[in-house]
């Protein structure tokens, strides 16, 4: 069994995708873990290609150092670096870090790296295909249609969702994290707008029936179903200025709910983090209705880990420290 200083980590940082800014949050948060459990960790960020920067504070940097794109991933994985890695820690989230392509490209090298696999990744990212997988599973959702960009037309959007829901109604990408393109429509006028927000992030929307209630999510770390957290953002949904501003949300763990629907959640949670074959670790998003009912949003295969991300909030509740749960997730993944 190797010590943790003979154990060689490359970690994977930024990315090219909408969330790039939050990926380099979790990776800092990640990078300073692995160094305090003795681990020699280096930083790649793929969408640099070979244009790495040569000081490590600056793949954290709020600017960039060079020119990004998903492009460059194939010619970053080329590095030497990754000739004598034993495990790729992935600080990716978004597009090209939770979809499934990173994680083909590092399988092609023959590399282990944290989290699920391709094709679970790709399930979980494809919000509207989840959806079916987790119904088939016992796991309830919220009702939703997906729109191709190729085939919109307005009129009919709109009629089919006042046909099957009314209002107000979700309208956000398909494949897309941290609410980017995602509008609350409260009424008709606010559609086609959504639309075009929406398809500015992707080619394939998802409508999705709103569920008005309380906002609760659930982590999975190596088949240890974590405490039920309660999300209390400023604004009516958990949107991206609620996720990321200091003071815009309230975080209740464990949820201020009765035992048997805290079982049933948690039960919810294992039922899909199965339905998708997820490995290691993962977030499961829910909204509970006003009856009583949980409804699952979508699983996470990456989920936030800044030190005050949602996992660490819920791992910290059941005794695991930040560094214990980045070492749990390095050790399960080896």
């Amino acid at each position: 069994m190797k010590k943790n200083s003979e154990i060689n980590i490359v970690l994977l940082a930024g990315g090219a995708s909408a969330e790039r800014p939050v990926s380099k949050s979790s990776s800092l948060g990640m990078y300073n873990a692995l160094l305090d459990a003795g681990y020699t960790v280096s930083v790649i960020d793929p969408a640099y290609g070979t244009n790495q920067p040569k000081k490590v504070e600056d793949f954290f940097a709020e600017s960039d150092s060079a020119p990004v794109s998903s492009q460059n991933y194939l010619k970053a994985l080329e590095l030497e670096i990754f000739d004598r890695t034993d495990l790729v820690v992935l600080g990716l989230h978004g597009k090209w870090g939770e979809d499934g392509t990173i994680q083909s490209l590092l399988e092609i090298k023959g590399l282990k790296y944290t989290g699920s696999g391709v094709l679970s990744c790709a399930l979980a990212m494809n919000k509207g295909k989840s959806k079916i997988v987790f119904a088939d599973n016992g796991v309830s959702v919220p009702g939703g249609f997906n729109v191709l960009k190729k085939d919109f037309d307005l009129h009919s959007a709109i009629e089919k969702i006042e046909e099957r829901f009314g209002y107000p109604v979700i309208i956000k990408p398909n494949d897309e994290g941290s609410t980017f393109g995602l509008t609350l429509c409260e009424k008709r006028e606010q559609v086609e707008e959504a639309f075009n927000e929406s398809f500015q992030f992707t080619n394939n929307t998802l409508v999705e029936e709103f569920i008005a209630g309380r906002e609760l999510t659930v982590g999975v770390i190596d088949g240890l179903i974590l405490p039920v957290l309660e999300i209390k953002p400023k604004h009516l949904l958990y949107d991206y200025e609620c996720k990321y501003t200091k003071g815009m949300s309230e975080y209740i763990v464990p949820a201020e709910i009765d035992t048997s629907l805290t079982e049933l959640i948690q039960k919810q949670t294992e039922l899909a983090f199965n339905a998708i074959d997820c490995k290691g670790y993962a977030r499961v998003d829910f909204r509970l209705s006003n009856n009583g009912t949980p409804y699952c949003l979508e699983v996470n295969n990456l989920p936030g880990m800044t030190p005050t991300s949602l996992l660490p909030k819920m791992a910290e509740k059941v005794g695991i420290s930040y560094t214990e749960l980045v070492q749990k997730i390095v050790k399960f993944s080896l």
